[in-house]
């Protein structure tokens, strides 16, 4: 439902601006509210689940996401439907690191935990593409309202399941909250995604985005001095500095950047220059889904206890490298079956090779009562990667149009725009490239072993 959320609305935004009569200008505030609140309290709503209990609230968090849903389904005016994607946030913040962290402690098994992390990481890499085909259906069947009223379906038998399947632990060591860090970490990570969020819309030399990036760096420095220093940090450093979960982290932010390469960019070119109604391409996405589950549970449940998880993320990302190589070929007259197909395919295949062994490994053998924040910087790593992958390849995308253009004249729009996209895919080639290299020289060789004692049953 989280990850489903990330796509699902952009296909339905040019219904709900007509519905709503807002401006072009407002219309990245339905995308930008959620990702902000989102983004900036994922950190501080992991650490909650590690105080009052992941369960309660994981309920709370899936309840929550309903009402907002419904509030948003039901908006009469911009205003409100800002302020549902907002609260939508809010609570996602909440829900993300409990579910992960739920799975953490739950399953201790290396077998169990395998499965149960592949059948994660195929939803969370396939969730995107997914929520491009539901959008579209229900934009065109029903109305862009339903594209919020959705997750109503998921979130009250989710809040059903887990009242009756979960149970929650009592700590026996229950860390305090860490007031300077939460802080500064809501407050730098705001000003990061809200930067990156500017720089896509008013460029990287614009005042706001120049002093939102500064205030950024300098509130996470103080974040992480502060987290030196106090008794009970929001994100302990042990968490972050182990070569395994860090370069697991940065797995995840590289993957996030560089697979706005994808949906963006290929949602375009399929609509704009293929002619593609919003169903059809959502049909689209659906091969690549398909190769992320395969590979994903695949790789988890039979290649990481025998391989490890190193080179699965790097043979991974090597993939996804190429498979943007391959989407760079596309022109003006390609096919979506010899040019684009294959494309997908492949990109599938590797990101499932990433996400769920990357995902594992972040939250392998954390002591059970940082579970939660470990979990937490997961989320945090994919929604900022996916914050500078918008606006970067955006604006790499828009300068390549105008350069085309001052070359070939106005008349050379059509191939302008796909030059553009076809940028994109060259730079996001480049960031699959730069994550395969660094999972290559972060991660350890050879195959995990997860510590006993790091995370007890909770549920049977």
């Amino acid at each position: 439902m989280v990850v489903l959320d990330a796509t699902i609305v952009n296909i339905a935004l040019p219904s709900a601006q007509e519905a709503l009569a807002f401006s072009d200008e407002n219309r990245q505030w339905i995308v930008t509210a959620y990702a902000l609140a989102f983004g900036s309290l994922l950190l501080i709503g992991g650490r909650i689940g590690d105080l009052i209990g992941r369960k309660r609230v994981f309920v709370v968090g899936l309840i929550g996401f309903a009402v907002a849903s419904a509030v948003g389904g039901a908006a009469q005016s911009f205003g409100m439907l800002v302020f549902a994607r907002a609260l939508q946030g809010v609570f996602g913040a909440l829900l993300a690191p409990a579910a992960l962290s739920l799975l953490t402690t739950t399953f201790t098994d290396p077998a169990e935990r395998g499965r149960a992390f592949g059948v994660f990481g195929a939803i969370a890499g396939s969730g995107a593409a997914i929520g491009l085909l539901l959008g579209g259906m229900l934009t065109e069947w029903l109305s862009w309202r339903w594209c919020l009223y959705v997750n109503l379906l998921f979130a009250l038998p989710a809040a059903f399941g887990a009242l009756s399947l979960l149970h929650d632990r009592v700590q026996a060591e229950k860390p305090r909250l860490d007031v300077p860090g939460t802080l500064t970490s809501a407050a730098g990570l705001f000003l990061l995604v809200f930067g990156f969020s500017k720089a896509e819309s008013d460029g990287w030399g614009a005042t706001i985005t120049l002093v939102s990036m500064a205030a950024a760096v300098v509130l996470l420095a103080l974040f992480v001095v502060i987290q030196t220093r106090v008794a009970h940090p929001l994100l302990p450093l042990r968490v972050v500095s182990d070569r395994d979960r860090g370069g697991s982290y940065l797995a995840v932010g590289i993957s996030g950047a560089g697979m706005f390469g994808v949906f963006l960019f290929l949602t375009y070119y399929l609509q704009a220059t293929l002619g593609f109604t919003p169903i059809e391409t959502g049909l689209a996405f659906l091969p690549l889904s398909f190769a992320i589950m395969l590979t994903a549970t695949l790789s988890t449940a039979r290649l990481m206890p025998r391989f490890g998880h190193k080179w699965l993320v790097v043979v991974g990302m090597t993939m996804a490298a190429i498979a943007m190589v391959l989407l760079a070929q596309v022109g003006v007259d390609s096919s979506y079956a010899t040019h684009v197909l294959p494309a997908l395919l492949v990109m599938g295949l590797g990101l499932g090779f990433v996400f769920a062994p990357a995902m594992s490994t972040a939250t392998l053998g954390v002591a059970p009562h940082d579970a939660g924040v470990a979990s937490a910087m997961v989320n945090t790593s994919q929604q900022v990667g996916g914050s500078i992958g918008t606006a970067l390849l955006s604006t790499l995308a828009a300068s390549a149009v105008t350069g085309y253009l001052g070359d070939h004249g106005p008349q050379a729009v059509a191939q302008a725009t796909v030059h553009g996209y076809t940028t994109a895919f060259w730079w996001s080639a480049a960031i699959f490239a730069v994550g395969a290299i660094s999972a290559a020289v972060l991660m350890k060789s050879g195959v995990a072993e997860l510590d006993p004692d790091a995370a007890p049953v909770l549920a049977h």
